[in-house]
């Protein structure tokens, strides 16, 4: 098993560099050192998957030239200079090199020069689409022909099974049914097709192989069955995700040993779900035997409790050996879509989580509220669909959103803060169902943002609530902010003041002033983290609800809550030992 990460150094600005990545990711980095420098880089190279050279790029690539093999296997490389102002990916780009010299960056205060054609372009390049998308590539795919017409902006189609959630792909791709000749061609197929010039086969995981075995099948015998099978239907192994059978063949050693010689899981499912699959060749013998009237094509078919059944590619057909017997049969799976509910923070670029960068560029499709749409537009990657929309049409985001990744779509909705704070994550999911796999992606919260601002008034117990009684009645806002008063929570309070409703803020620090003294400190923060920022630290006697709109959020402390060197404080409640 290979070491994440090997570090090599030649000199002592270098070292000390390398110490310095060990003592960050000490978990990762393993420092090499030998007779000779040399020694040491080919001595990483061979043991690491990534590779971090302190030294010149040209002694770098001069030293391991011979080592190289394949771009999809050799060990990422990253170099560093003498004096630690660039971190360069030399080798694996898009197999983790650009990544890790990111890393490196932020750890070391040196600037990343990454040079792949792809990143500069802001384009997926084909193997980092594979890599993306977790699919392998036919081998013999022209990827360097293919991936140059892309970059270039030469049109280029895309066929096959279209309905797999892919990033977005620029303008000059073009969707096709089938192959136009004369064009380059990106096709996302399981058909038996053989890539060439001009055509990149991607081979989505569509294939779900069941499988039925009397006692003592042989692992040979499980592989002779099912390659025929694929063979017959000119499919490809390459696309299959699993073989499936029922809970009682889940210890059956040879479709086992089968599955680990191709490396592909083994799920096995209830007998009484596979007998609610309908299928054309039910047999009660099988029925009596394990409970289920089909093995092979039931368990081909299922995908689980709530979601669509495969379609059956090859019906059940049995081994060439009559004893022991192998059934096998194969359905196609269509790809779910993909909805990313992603939280961009307060406002701030630097408060963007790396992860809401990633999904943003990952998708093929953003919703949002225009102007959170124009926060990160120069993030998405060219040919990403934009669906935005104003004020008040949160719903219509939300079932948007929901109907596109139902379409096989690769969606982002996005909204500021955290996507699941009264925001978009929840209206979304009162729509999804089983049909789509969703991703949430946390962010900084609006109340976190001012927090942080005024000082540390989150300290202990608090509540959030919501002053809007569009969708809550004013007597259940009025209860809750009751509850809140007499357990002695600290209270942020969101959408606190608007144009329409412009007394319920002073009603809610009314109900608080019945059981808080007046010198309790309350704070509030206008654009948290944006231009405009605007904070303010004054006590519940002297709060104005006038000064506040619906861009402030506003802290209440609690009776614990105290103001220390000008910043609003709620202990924690308990002595230090």
């Amino acid at each position: 098993m290979r070491h994440p990460i090997g570090v090599v150094a030649a000199t002592a600005s270098g070292r000390t560099a390398a110490a310095t990545l060990a003592s960050v990711w000490p978990k990762e980095v393993r420092v090499f050192a030998a007779d000779s420098v040399a020694d040491a880089l080919r001595e990483a190279f061979r043991a690491c998957e990534a590779v971090v050279s302190f030294l010149a790029v040209g002694a770098t690539v001069r030293i391991l030239a011979p080592l190289l093999e394949h771009k999809t296997t050799d060990p990422a490389v990253v170099c560093v200079d003498e004096s630690r102002r660039y971190a360069v990916p030399v080798l694996g780009g898009h197999h983790g090199a650009n990544a890790l010299a990111e890393r490196i960056a932020d750890v070391l205060g040196c600037t990343p020069v990454v040079t792949t054609a792809s990143d500069a372009v802001a384009v997926p390049g084909l193997d980092e689409l594979a890599d993306l998308m977790g699919w392998p590539i036919e081998p013999g795919s022209d990827l360097a022909g293919v991936g140059a017409a892309l970059l270039s902006g030469e049109p280029v189609t895309l066929s096959g099974d279209l309905t797999w959630p892919l990033p977005a792909l620029p303008p000059n791709v073009t969707r096709v049914s089938a192959p136009e000749p004369g064009l380059p061609v990106i096709a996302v197929t399981d058909e038996d097709l053989a890539a060439g010039r001009g055509l990149v086969v991607y081979r989505p995981p569509s294939l779900v192989v069941g499988v039925g075995a009397s006692r003592g099948a042989s692992a040979e015998e499980v592989l002779e069955t099912i390659d025929a099978a694929l063979a017959e239907a000119r499919l490809s192994p390459l696309s299959v995700r699993h073989l499936a059978s029922v809970d009682a063949k889940a210890d059956e050693a040879g479709l086992l040993a089968a599955a680990e010689r191709r490396g592909w899981p083994v799920v096995c499912h209830p007998a009484e779900a596979l007998a609610r699959v309908e299928t054309p060749n039910p047999s009660e013998v099988v029925r009596a035997a394990v409970g289920t009237p089909s093995v092979a094509e039931a368990a081909a078919r299922y995908a689980g409790p709530g979601r669509p059944l495969g379609e059956l590619v090859v019906p059940k057909r049995r081994s060439a050996r009559a004893n022991p017997m192998v059934t096998v049969a194969v359905a196609r799976h269509r790809g779910r879509g993909r909805l990313a509910i992603v939280g961009l923070g307060p406002g701030a670029r630097d408060l963007l989580t790396p992860r809401a960068v990633a999904e943003l560029r990952r998708a093929a499709v953003v919703v949002g509220l225009d102007q959170y749409v124009d926060q990160v537009r120069d993030l998405l990657r060219p040919g990403t669909e934009v669906v935005a929309s104003g004020l008040g049409q949160e719903e219509e985001r939300a079932r948007t959103a929901v109907e596109l990744a139902r379409a096989g779509r690769a969606v982002a909705l996005i909204g500021s803060g955290d996507a699941g704070v009264y925001a978009m994550a929840s209206p979304a999911l009162d729509l999804a169902d089983e049909a789509i796999d969703v991703v949430g992606v946390p962010g900084v919260t609006a109340a976190a943002a001012a927090a942080s601002l005024l000082g540390a008034p989150l300290g202990h117990d608090h509540a959030y609530i919501s002053l809007s009684d569009l969708h809550t009645p004013w007597a259940a806002i009025e209860r809750r902010i009751r509850a809140a008063a007499e357990g002695d929570f600290v209270v942020c309070f969101y959408n606190p003041r608007s144009r329409q409703r412009d007394w319920q803020l002073a009603r809610a620090v009314e109900i608080l002033a019945a059981h808080r003294p007046p010198k309790t400190p309350v704070g509030y923060v206008r654009n948290a983290t944006r231009e405009g920022e605007r904070v303010v630290l004054t006590t519940l006697a002297d709060f104005d609800p006038a000064e506040v709109d619906m861009y402030t959020v506003v802290l209440v402390g609690s009776s614990n809550t105290r103001i220390v060197a000008g910043r609003m404080v709620t202990p924690r409640g308990y002595r230090w030992s």
